[in-house]
């Protein structure tokens, strides 16, 4: 390992290797980014993986608040259906489309939500009952007021990516230390000297901190205490049986506040949109599936598409968001301290941002400003207290 770089980067998940790609793209290539085990082996490695225009954070904000999302679900979502030629690796990326089901009570803000991102370029439209059962015949929608359809969005593979682009920073000269714990960091007069490693210590002038739930911990050291929550997120996946359509949309129905997506010609992932546990220790937590969670969803599934109750149960797990008050990311430079940077907090959201998130990242530390989306109001800044 290298005993100095230009900077290092803390977490190999999708923003760590994101952000370390393209520094190098830009020329910030004696890099060294810092894993405590394997690429993807936290958030990323157990994410559902979709992307859309659309955020469910345009109805819980309104959406100004939630328009840097989207800004960067779009740059996110043109990375990842190019990602071979862009970065030279596979995304897995499918083309499914995404649908959002709603009852009354949530439709003037989805209405309003998805006719702003139709602004900004997205293609989305609102379809009728009759045009829901064109496109998915399979379901039974039942009391639902607002239907839309994103035909262009759909899923892909995090960690496929996560590897993409630390394969892609490896050749343009960055470094990718694996199973090297970011133990410290390092500061002196109020900037940035070095970090120390399980492997040793890195003299640097600029850090990312970009570990996923592991992040806050890390920045506590430093006297910061950020609102980060890890929270822990359940799937499960059933074989499907007869009438499960081998392929169709993501479907969010907010209605019973579920999801679900293919994984596979014979597979299908669920999960619940709400439901999620506090996690103290996010090296040590329950990465099972409760059997009574697991029917209660899967029943509410059944609800929208009746045949899934042909469906066999295969496996499920349970993975971590790193959630915030406000339900937005942190992004930006830390306060109080030159060269540290932060990127955490996605709230689930993590796979569609990530190609933007590296390179607003890239831009803030390259160019003094992140251009492709305005980030100024996710800084840490707009919590109170964060520095102890």
């Amino acid at each position: 390992m290298k005993n100095s770089a230009e900077a290092v980067i803390v977490g190999g998940g999708l923003a760590g290797t994101s952000i370390c790609f393209n520094l190098a793209s830009r020329g910030v290539k004696d890099t060294v980014l810092l894993e405590k085990e394997g690429l993807g082996a936290g958030s990323t490695g157990k994410s559902s993986g979709v992307t859309t225009g659309f955020s469910l954070l345009l109805f819980t904000h309104g959406s100004e608040a939630a328009m840097p999302i989207s800004v960067m679900a779009k740059e996110g979502q043109k990375w990842l259906r190019n990602f071979k030629e862009l970065v030279g690796a596979e995304s897995g990326f499918r083309e499914v489309g995404v649908l959002f089901l709603s009852g009354e009570n949530y439709s003037p803000a989805l209405r309003q939500g998805f006719a702003k991102v139709r602004e900004m370029g997205f293609e989305n439209r609102e379809l009728s009952r009759e045009d829901l059962k064109e496109i998915a015949p399979y379901l039974e929608p039942g009391d639902v007021d607002f239907v839309g359809f994103e035909p262009r969005s759909g899923f892909g593979d995090p960690p496929g990516v996560a590897q993409g682009y630390a394969s892609a920073a490896g050749r343009l000269g960055a470094e990718i230390s694996l199973g090297n714990a970011a133990l410290d960091i390092e500061v002196e007069g109020g900037r940035v000297t070095g970090v120390v490693s399980e492997q040793g210590r890195i003299a640097t002038d600029t850090v990312v901190v970009a570990g996923g739930p592991w992040n806050g911990g890390l920045m506590k050291k430093l006297g910061y205490d950020l609102p980060l929550q890890p929270t822990r997120h359940e799937v499960f996946f059933l074989k499907k049986g007869a009438g499960v359509p081998n392929t169709h949309p993501v479907i969010f129905d907010l209605i019973e506040m579920t999801y679900m997506r293919e994984e596979s010609p014979d597979l299908m992932l669920g999960g619940d949109i709400q439901k999620d546990e506090h996690v103290n220790d996010p090296d040590n937590f329950d990465q099972g599936t409760s059997m009574e969670q697991t029917r209660t969803i899967w029943g509410r599934l059944g609800e929208l598409m009746p045949s899934l109750t042909n469906a066999e149960l295969f496996t499920g797990f349970s993975g971590l968001y790193t959630n915030t008050p406000d339900n937005l990311p942190i992004l930006g430079k830390a306060e109080g301290v030159d060269g540290l940077y932060f990127a955490g907090g996605f709230n689930g959201y993590g796979f569609k941002l990530s190609p933007a998130v590296g390179i607003v990242m890239a831009e803030l530390i390259t160019e003094g400003e992140a251009k492709t989306a305005d980030i100024s109001a996710l800084g840490m800044g707009r919590f109170a207290g964060v520095k102890v």
